[in-house]
């Protein structure tokens, strides 16, 4: 089903059909969004059920300004770093640094069946800062367009290429070291 037509579906007063259809339609992809943040199967079920409630309750005021795939993404990324950042808080008042904290959640992982390298990728990831981070892995992994990114993240073009740029060099760097 499309967008449109879901949409439609919606505005038609069929609104749990239409949930269900975006559910169906658009719950795996927004999983590897927000599980590229997390690092963690457990966390990324429980915030994707919390996404599709924001959905839920958000969805009468969606507009139609942007693809519907790409309110969803945006959701997710904000869900996602909300997340984030308090952790990052619960995190300032431990004796664990975040970045230890999300290596330890990378090397606990039970579904993780990437090899090595892929680990260490993952690790260097999570010492980027959040934008960066973000910025890298709709690049990297999704092929987003940085005019699309624009979009979601209502940031210039510009700043967006700067921020995978940076990025792209301390991953590697920190991949080169390693090696």
């Amino acid at each position: 089903m499309t967008d449109s037509e879901i949409i439609r579906l919606y505005g038609s007063g069929k609104k749990e059909q239409a949930f269900n259809e975006i559910v169906r339609e658009y719950s795996e992809r927004l999983y590897w969004i927000v599980r590229r943040f997390l690092y963690s199967h457990e966390d990324t079920d429980d915030l994707l059920q919390d996404i599709f409630i924001k959905v839920w309750t958000a969805l009468p005021s969606f507009r139609e300004d942007a693809r519907l795939f790409t309110w969803l993404y945006r959701i997710a990324v904000n869900e996602s770093l909300n997340f984030l950042r308090k952790k990052r808080v619960r995190s300032f008042f431990s004796v664990e640094s975040y970045r230890d904290l999300m290596e330890q959640k990378i090397d606990d992982d039970p579904y993780f069946n990437g090899t090595e390298l892929e680990r260490k990728l993952w690790k260097a990831m999570a010492g980027l800062p959040n934008k960066q981070r973000i910025v890298f892995m709709m690049r990297y992994f999704d092929e987003v367009r940085y005019e699309q990114m624009s979009e979601i993240l209502n940031t210039s073009v510009g700043s967006l290429k700067a921020s995978y740029h940076h990025a792209y060099m301390k991953i590697k760097e920190e991949l080169q070291s390693e090696f």
